[in-house]
């Protein structure tokens, strides 16, 4: 699969503000593989909160994959692979980014495009943040398994 302008790497993209404790897990996630080995044309961002910013880099990427905290109701730590093409496809966050990266997919639609294969590695976490830069221990333990998920991802992908 190839990109808009014929490039097939894959853009991993961590969201989240790590200001706010566990909301930022997408963002440490991406800290987390930068100290591993990838397959070549895999590129790593801190997408932070998320803005517009962030549609031209997802533009220019023939697959995107997705770490995000979400507010879903279960135990925090879980992890849920998703595929979303719409807003109304993404699950519930918690800050303002919510809004900004739905509309970042839906936005492709708006254009004319297609979004990229996107999948979503959503990371559940407690409804109720404390200003500051902990991560609660169920959390924290879910870093290593959602950057194994990827990595897997990215393998999967490489290979087809």
């Amino acid at each position: 699969m190839r990109s808009k302008n014929g490039t097939d790497n894959t853009l991993v993209l961590g969201i989240g503000n790590v200001l706010m404790g566990d909301e930022g897990v997408g963002v440490r996630v991406v800290d987390a593989l930068r100290h591993t080995r990838l397959p070549d044309g895999v590129e790593l961002l801190d997408g932070g909160v998320g803005s517009f910013l962030l549609l031209e880099p997802m533009q220019t990427s023939a697959k995107v994959i997705i770490i995000d905290a979400c507010d879903d109701g279960c135990e925090p730590g879980s992890i849920r692979r998703l595929r979303p093409r719409y807003s109304r496809d993404y699950p519930k966050t918690l800050t303002a980014h919510d809004i900004g990266l739905k509309d970042l997919l839906d936005a492709f639609y708006l254009m004319g495009d297609s979004p990229p294969d996107v999948t979503l590695f959503a990371v559940s976490i407690p409804p109720l943040q404390d200003m500051g830069l902990d991560l609660s221990p169920p959390v924290e333990a879910s870093i290593a398994r959602v950057a194994d998920l990827v990595r897997q991802e990215l393998h999967l992908f490489a290979g087809a």
